[in-house]
């Protein structure tokens, strides 16, 4: 009997050393890993007015974007046809703090809504994807954005 219960007792714990292996392995290769990034909104950075404080981020599937508003008067707003097929609208309120977690691979152009005309413009490249890398350069950007966006593309 005593030996029937020890069999007992050491299948319990290779039954609960499984699935903690199994269960450790699955969240630390999924979430952890996460290379979240933030990019704050300001009104100055250096020389350089109306900016996100870094113009191309690099994430993977499952990562997410956090942008700031260190600065009133700014908000995020992916530009239409400049992210990968089946991404919906996104437009974050002003003077807000926002996230985007990205689960589709590719480019997603976006701007602050007042200040693209002023070059505040931005890009995310999510698993190294450009396949819509042509359609991100058929873009219509005007003013500052139109001189700054064609180096800032070619860079990604």
């Amino acid at each position: 009997m005593q030996k029937e219960i020890l069999i007992m007792i050491n299948l319990i714990k290779k039954t609960v050393f499984i699935f903690t292996f199994l269960f450790s392995t699955y969240f630390l290769t999924s979430a952890s890993f996460a290379a979240d990034v933030t990019v704050e909104m300001l009104n100055k950075l250096d020389k350089e007015i109306m900016v996100f404080s870094k113009k191309i981020v690099r994430v993977d599937v499952g990562d997410t974007v956090f942008w700031k508003a260190t600065d009133k008067g700014h908000n995020v707003e992916f530009i239409k046809k400049g992210v990968p097929e089946g991404v919906g609208k996104f437009k974050s309120k002003f003077n807000q703090d926002t996230e985007y977690k990205f689960t589709i691979p590719g480019i997603y152009a976006y701007w602050c809504t007042p200040h693209k005309n002023m070059g505040m413009i931005g890009f995310v490249v999510v698993g190294d994807d450009k396949s819509n890398l042509e359609a991100i350069k058929k873009l219509r950007f005007s003013a500052k954005s139109k001189k700054i966006a064609p180096d800032l593309i070619n860079s990604l």
